[in-house]
């Protein structure tokens, strides 16, 4: 049988991840973005990762590490991207590329996508995609042993169940980071409605069977209600 399926599985989740390779990530102050841009960044950071580190050890499951790292990826030829990880410590580690520090028009949005990559370490994300990723590798096995397959088949159907597994509550995660990510934001003194119009300049993912994302149009509402609570 093939190692850890599961991993291979969470490589289709864009937001959560497992460990990046060490030479990934770049401090900060290391990075080459613009140096107006960086400005904001850094701004946002001090600002989004305390906050969040206060809700984590507020809402978090007991024992999390809510020692967030925030890092940017310097590497060339990066597409937009922000996601959430974790290095061997276990420490939680925020990580931005350029090209999506360079996308966002405002500090607002950043500090939206900062909370909304937090939100998924305090909510667990991680641990709970593993896990289903896990269930869905075992059930893929015991159906292809039931069918009579040889080992191709139960390769086969175990990579099959990994990624089903993997991808069952992606969008629920999303929507459920989109909800904790502006309650975080909100708090740390920016305007997630603002924020969350980043989604009205991405590619719509639509509302796709076994996608990973939710439709933009509903992760905006997501926000909107989630603010109508908050004030």
């Amino acid at each position: 049988m093939k190692a850890p399926l599961w991993l291979a599985a969470l490589a289709l989740c864009a937001c959560v991840t497992t460990e990046p390779s060490a030479d990934v990530s770049a401090p900060v102050a290391r990075a080459n973005t613009g140096s107006g841009t960086i400005a904001m960044f850094r701004d946002v950071v001090s600002r989004v990762e305390p906050l969040a580190e206060s809700v984590c050890k507020a809402e978090a499951k007991p024992g999390a590490n809510c020692d967030f790292k925030v890092v940017v990826d310097s590497r060339e030829n990066q597409p937009p991207n922000a996601y959430q990880s974790v290095d061997s410590t276990g420490r939680p580690v925020l990580t931005f590329t350029e090209p999506l520090i360079r996308q966002v028009q405002n500090a607002d949005e950043l500090a939206f996508v900062m909370g909304h990559e937090a939100a998924h370490h305090i909510s667990g994300h991680l641990d709970r995609t593993q896990q289903s990723a896990v269930l869905g590798g075992i059930a893929g096995i015991v159906l292809g042993i039931a069918v009579g397959g040889g080992a191709d088949l139960v390769d086969m159907t175990t990579d099959i169940g990994a990624s089903v597994g993997a991808r069952a509550y992606s969008k629920s995660y999303e929507l459920e980071a989109d909800q904790l990510g502006t309650v975080i934001a909100f708090r740390a003194g920016y305007n997630p409605e603002r924020g969350a119009q980043f989604f009205t300049r991405i590619p719509d993912p639509g509302d796709r069977f076994l996608g990973t994302h939710p439709p933009n149009g509903q992760r905006i509402e997501t926000v909107r209600r989630t603010m109508a609570s908050l004030r």
